[in-house]
């Protein structure tokens, strides 16, 4: 019989925790051993009450998942649970086995755990379950987006804007179809990099090397007419000259 796997919750979202902790009572091989509502909390608990994985969110106050993870011993094994996927590369330089984005199916979580226990039992080497240096988005060339149960990758080269629509951000290509990325347009603003990227209004970013037509306080692509947002004129204006 193989010895069980004790593991940690860390999230500060309680309806996350539970959801967790029901996935965890249903793989016999994990023994959870507590939630914690703090990266801060857990720290403080781990010296006498370690663990070997840890599921760990990362947008929390105080002390996020990935400050966190940086201070962990190497005999605790991560896997992250977070609704924010541009951390994913930076996931796998603290040595994370695996990165669900929420919300988290209990399939994903159990091949997440099935990794894990390999690593955890020595069957794989750790330094596999590692992205390489050389497969990172060093230039800011591709992000990846939820849409729908899936990651997609989304190629910033050929993103011409993106538009707010409700809890949804529409992205439209120059060759390909949109595609709808579950996230408000806020967040995406923060996955993408600023050098390339304009916000021209509250609902819209537009990629600065896309504008080809301006007309008065209007961007135009094609059919389609954005217009440019009275608190976003000034820089919109210093951008085109």
């Amino acid at each position: 019989m193989q010895k069980e796997i004790t593991c940690a919750i860390v999230d500060d979202e309680p309806l996350a925790v539970q959801l967790l902790e029901s996935y965890v009572d249903r793989i016999a091989t994990l023994r959870h051993v507590r939630s914690y509502s703090s990266a801060i909390q857990a720290m403080l608990s781990f010296p006498s009450e370690p663990v070997d994985l840890v599921f760990l969110d990362i947008q929390m106050p105080e002390m996020n998942g990935m400050q966190m993870a940086r201070q962990l011993p190497p005999t605790t094994h991560i896997i992250f649970t977070t609704a924010f996927p541009q951390y994913a590369v930076e996931s796998y330089r603290v040595n994370a086995v695996d990165y669900l984005i929420k919300p988290v199916s209990f399939e994903e979580f159990a091949q997440a755990v099935e990794k894990a226990e390999k690593v955890i039992r020595g069957e794989v080497a750790e330094v596999e379950m590692r992205i390489s240096d050389e497969s990172t988005n060093k230039d800011n060339d591709y992000i990846f987006v939820r849409s729908g149960r899936k990651q997609v990758r989304v190629d910033l080269s050929k993103l011409l804007y993106a538009e707010a629509q409700k809890d949804y951000v529409r992205l439209v290509f120059e060759s390909e179809e949109p595609i709808m990325a579950l996230m408000p347009l806020k967040r995406f603003e923060t996955m993408l990099p600023p050098e390339r990227f304009i916000r021209i209004h509250r609902s819209f970013i537009v990629q600065k090397s896309k504008i080809r037509v301006v007309n008065g306080n209007n961007v135009i692509f094609g059919k389609t007419v954005i217009p440019v947002g009275t608190l976003y004129r000034k820089s919109f204006n210093e951008l085109i000259g």
